[in-house]
């Protein structure tokens, strides 16, 4: 575990659409095993299985496993803090979304103001 090489020093992702478990084992610093387990922990990773079960990772999967990976070996989390945050990071973007179309709503009236005012 000394030689883990850190977030910022993993492999850049290809652009391509799916990647094997060998593949994202590899982009990830992640042993094969530790993925299967880490797919019964976090319901987020679920790859699809095809031709022999075979699993295959989507792009936002693999970059899902890098964030889990980060917060469970950097930033010290256990599995149940991870499963927490990323509840509530989901939670966030929800957030945000509407207080953008609040936010967007607000300036829309405020431009109807000027207009009436000018």
């Amino acid at each position: 575990m000394a030689d883990r090489r850190s977030h910022d020093q993993l492999p850049k992702i290809p652009n391509q659409h799916y990647f094997t478990i060998g593949e994202v084992s590899e982009l990830c610093d992640i042993k094969r095993h530790v993925l299967r387990y880490w797919e019964r922990e976090f319901p987020t990773l679920s790859p699809v299985r095809r031709r022999g079960n075979r699993r295959y990772y989507t792009r936002q999967e693999v970059i899902m496993i890098r964030k889990i990976r980060k917060m469970l070996y950097e930033d010290r989390f256990t599995i149940e803090g991870v499963r927490l945050q990323l509840q509530s990071s989901g939670k966030k973007s929800t957030r945000k979304d509407t207080d953008r179309q609040t936010l967007e709503n607000t300036v829309k009236r405020l431009k109807g103001v000027l207009k009436t005012l000018a």
